[in-house]
């Protein structure tokens, strides 16, 4: 953000809009002028800055249906976050988190992205939102999916460049889970439960860049079952 005044124009203008698009402004802080928003604001864009931390008051916004604070260098999320009631949309990719606060208060939420951070561990309380339908958890350090993902209403997940050497076989039981992304972890073919591939709702399945040949995957029986269903799902879209 050039200067004081080119902000405060931005936020006389969300006023009206509802919206405050901040992205790529040079911030190293959080502005608290923005605060006056509390209110009214439904899109919050503060991505591409340089921001260290969040303050609590970020969970006042109990309009807001929007929050994207990606390509930051934030460590933590504050527990506020939980607040934002109507929630549809949180985007913190490429941070620098190790773990994510409960959020289990965000029942609206339907789309999540913490790609490319620091987590270990799936934030298990994203299995319980029943309109989480899309969910980016790639490019982190997680090893395996808890019990808990067979309750999850996900419709798409991706787990792409994460460390994970296990699937459980309630992966399978996702009821509306279509596109699943898993290439480049350390799964064995064994470790792919048969399940998933024969009679899950999964459709779109992508697992190159493991530690098996994929052609060892083509050849399994259960992977004709697999690309039967997809070339039905395939004729039903055209």
């Amino acid at each position: 953000m050039g200067n004081a005044s080119s902000l405060k124009n931005h936020v006389e203008t969300s006023k009206k809009t509802g919206v405050l698009n901040l992205s790529d402004s040079h911030l190293k802080q959080y502005p608290d002028s923005i605060d006056v928003l509390h209110l009214s604001l439904r899109t919050l864009d503060l991505s591409k800055n340089k921001l260290k931390i969040l303050p609590k008051s970020v969970g006042q916004f109990k309009e807001l249906k929007i929050l994207n604070v990606s390509n930051n260098l934030l460590e933590n999320l504050p527990e506020e976050i939980n607040g934002l009631s109507k929630l549809e949309t949180l985007q913190v990719n490429c941070n620098l988190l190790k773990s994510l606060p409960p959020l289990n208060n965000l029942m609206f939420l339907k789309r999540a992205s913490f790609g490319d951070n620091q987590l270990s561990v799936f934030p298990e309380f994203l299995c319980e939102l029943k309109h989480l339908e899309a969910l980016d958890l790639s490019k982190n350090n997680i090893t395996q999916l808890p019990e808990l993902i067979k309750q999850s209403r996900l419709v798409e997940l991706n787990l792409n460049q994460n460390q994970i050497r296990k699937l459980p076989a309630g992966l399978a039981e996702c009821s509306r889970l279509k596109t699943l992304r898993l290439e480049e972890n350390c799964l064995e073919l064994v470790d792919i439960p048969k399940e998933l591939l024969t009679s899950s709702k999964v459709s779109l399945l992508c697992v190159e860049g493991n530690l098996f040949d994929m052609k060892s995957l083509l050849a399994l029986e259960e992977y004709s079952t697999y690309m039967t269903r997809y070339t039905e799902v395939k004729k039903k879209m055209f």
